[in-house]
């Protein structure tokens, strides 16, 4: 299984990580995402219908932790991250709004497309983005 993301995503990880508060977001990642089957992928709230390409917003660190929003494409066996956000702390909220959800969707669509995307892959204890292209 190949774990890729968006560059919305990686931004959004990249400033994330920086707070002392999220230190714990890196291993989250590393705890939920590497090293697993799709099947254990597939668990979390589905924003879609589909069983072969789902839309899933994912608890991470518990109800007050961060909110993972990703696709699955479960023929491929890739997973895409497209979002991350906090639930607290100075830069948590509670949810994004249904506009944000369909906007990041149709991003990754076409990141996918036009192959503008990162791999994700583990480094010691770190997380390393490197460009498809």
């Amino acid at each position: 299984m190949a774990i890729y993301c968006t560059e919305t995503f990686r931004a959004q990880f990249a400033k994330l990580i920086k707070k002392t508060s999220y230190a714990d977001l890196e291993e989250e990642l590393i705890n939920h995402f590497f090293n697993k089957d799709i099947a254990q992928l597939s668990t979390g709230t589905r924003l879609n219908n589909s069983d072969t390409t789902p839309y899933i917003k994912k608890r991470l660190a518990g109800s007050g932790g961060y909110r993972m929003y990703y696709l699955l494409l479960i023929k491929d066996g890739n997973v895409y991250l497209m979002f991350v956000h906090p639930k607290s702390g100075s830069m948590g909220y509670d949810n994004i709004t249904d506009a944000s959800k369909a906007a990041l969707y149709k991003e990754v669509l076409k990141c996918i497309q036009h192959n503008e995307l990162y791999f994700l892959r583990v480094v010691g204890d770190k997380v390393h983005f490197d460009p498809v292209k």
